[in-house]
């Protein structure tokens, strides 16, 4: 694959996770637990604490940069909550250093991932419940997702805290 296409995907990727860890780095230690929403309407559903967006992004990054389900466990002391909807959730919130270490290793494997794409790799065929696609098409799936929800904290942060983080353009050279 391309060294421009390799560059150019990795200076985006990364900027969607610098986006995501600048948000987690700005929460405030009141906020940590906070709703994003809240919908009388939807009691019976699952509201998200921000702690738990942040580790609903970093699971499904990591999972998707392995390509497939089958085998995936994420490092401990996380848990597979978000494969099992009536799943346990963890006793208590993940904290800011737990997550953060998380994020630090799947920026790292993210880079990895895409330094060492090739054609036949970026073809593979990647099966999930929601459908089938290559594994490139899954990276820029996976780039819109961490980037969806980085934004979705941004905009808690700015409404709550009256400023977020500042935009990142592409990643920082060093990881």
């Amino acid at each position: 694959m391309d060294i421009l296409w390799k560059t150019s995907i990795w200076h985006q990727f990364g900027a969607a996770i610098d986006d995501l860890d600048n948000a987690l780095r700005a929460c405030p230690d009141d906020l940590w637990r906070a709703r994003l929403w809240h919908d009388p309407a939807e009691e019976k559903f699952f509201l998200p604490e921000y702690w738990y967006v942040v580790y609903h992004a970093l699971f499904w990054l990591d999972l998707y940069l392995t390509g497939a389900e089958e085998g995936f466990l994420p490092p401990s002391p996380f848990l597979l909550v978000e494969q099992n909807e009536n799943g346990p959730l963890p006793e208590n919130p993940y904290t800011k250093d737990e997550l953060q270490t998380y994020l630090q290793d799947c920026r790292r494997k993210c880079q990895t991932t895409i330094e060492a794409l090739t054609d036949e790799t970026a073809q593979r065929r990647c099966q999930f419940g929601w459908g089938e696609v290559s594994f490139a098409e899954l990276l820029l799936y996976n780039m819109r997702h961490v980037m969806g929800h980085a934004a979705q904290l941004n905009l808690f942060l700015g409404q709550r805290t009256g400023s977020g983080p500042v935009w990142v353009l592409h990643a920082g050279e060093a990881g």
